[in-house]
């Protein structure tokens, strides 16, 4: 029996017209993202696979491509939907058309993409990104750090341009009590698929030099959800959370809380925030510290006061005590003074008594004396010499 012979282009010819038939209409396909590229044209090109949820080998592979006409379009509806931007690495859920060219071999035309199913995917790696911190035993080991009392030498991880690090210098230097804090930029791209690598490389940086910083700050200051969707990242929450330094974030608006923030020592909603946070910790000491010495003079004050009345107390008292000292004496010298003058010769030769003397001596008793002695009388107005016979 002979076989039939085909022709290259009648073989591909019947390829197309056996998929033409098989999918007459579009159909949805599960699949993600890889390779994507948009050109001069506006037209978007990608391939669309599929990996082995397992061991992640690769299961399938197809050309897709948007055309220009509907890419705008459809970028745009999808990044207002769920904040992200379409990308490599994104699993998606599109409708296509199946497509077979002799020339160009099978492709699927998107023609659109189901925000509901990616805003979903999105939500649910989100949600195990944080169940594997959890069970790694992640989420509150940065917190498990300390602060230094007064922190003045910060580490600032942003985009030097950013108009969040801009406001959070400006809040922290301008601040109203004349505070002064150091703090060294460490630049780093804060949105799109290089930030987590790029925080995660500055974060090494700090890490060099630890012993120069009290703390590391990652600021932001806002954004669409697409710009900070890069802040739950695992490997960057992983990094923050391992970190020798506290790592405190302020990335975006107050609604958003992000995987980062989860996992940092402290998270404030903005870069102002984060300032007033720092500013706050040094007035509370100064507080603290005004308050104890007005509370130390107060003591001081009333210890003296009170030590002064003491003294005036005791001053007092030893005066009274050597008033009535000097009163007894003077008392006791009046007495004394008193039984001297008593006992004073001229007092009792003024009252008839006289003092016999021989040879300037006196004599107390008449056997003191012989015959031819010679005596003086003394009396109160004069005196006489006798000699005895």
């Amino acid at each position: 029996m002979e076989e039939t012979v085909y022709t290259l282009q009648q073989l591909l010819s019947q390829v197309r017209g056996a998929v033409d038939s098989s999918f007459p209409v579009s159909v949805w396909v599960k699949g993600e993202i890889q390779g994507l590229s948009v050109n001069r044209s506006g037209h978007c090109y990608l391939n669309l696979i599929e990996k082995n949820i397992l061991t992640g080998a690769l299961l399938a592979e197809v050309k897709a491509i948007i055309w220009s006409s509907r890419y705008r379009s459809l970028a745009t509806r999808f990044e207002q939907e769920t904040g992200r931007n379409v990308s490599d690495g994104m699993n998606v859920l599109v409708r296509v058309t199946v497509q077979f060219s002799e020339l160009y071999g099978l492709s699927l035309i998107i023609e659109d993409i189901d925000s509901a199913f990616t805003a979903g995917e999105a939500f649910l790696e989100r949600q195990r990104t944080i169940l594997r911190l959890e069970e790694e035993g992640m989420m509150d080991l940065n917190a498990g750090l300390e602060l230094p009392p007064l922190p003045r030498s910060l580490a600032v991880i942003s985009a030097g341009t950013a108009a969040g690090y801009g406001d959070f210098m400006e809040h922290l230097n301008s601040n109203p009590y004349g505070f002064r804090f150091v703090c060294e930029l460490f630049p780093a791209p804060m949105q799109g698929d290089q930030a987590p690598e790029g925080i995660i490389a500055a974060l090494a940086d700090v890490a060099a030099r630890q012993q120069e910083f009290d703390a590391v700050l990652v600021l932001r200051g806002g954004g669409s959800a697409t710009d900070l969707a890069c802040f739950d990242d695992y490997d960057l929450a992983l990094n923050i959370a391992q970190f020798p330094l506290p790592v405190l974030t302020a990335i975006g608006h107050e609604r958003d809380v992000h995987v980062a923030d989860m996992v940092a020592y402290e998270h404030l909603k903005t870069p102002t925030a984060l300032a007033d946070y720092f500013i706050d910790i040094f007035a509370q000491e100064d507080y603290a510290v005004t308050t104890l010495a007005g509370r130390l003079s107060l003591a001081v004050r009333t210890k003296a006061a009170d030590q002064r009345l003491r003294l005036d107390r005791n001053v007092s008292r030893i005066r009274a005590a050597v008033s009535a000292s000097i009163s007894s004496q003077r008392q006791k010298v009046d007495m004394l003074s008193y039984r001297i003058g008593a006992l004073n010769p001229a007092s009792v030769l003024a009252k008839g008594f006289t003092l016999t003397l021989k040879e300037g001596r006196r004599v107390t008793d008449s056997a003191q004396l012989q015959s031819g002695d010679v005596i003086a009388t003394v009396f109160a107005d004069g005196n006489v010499k006798s000699k005895i016979i």
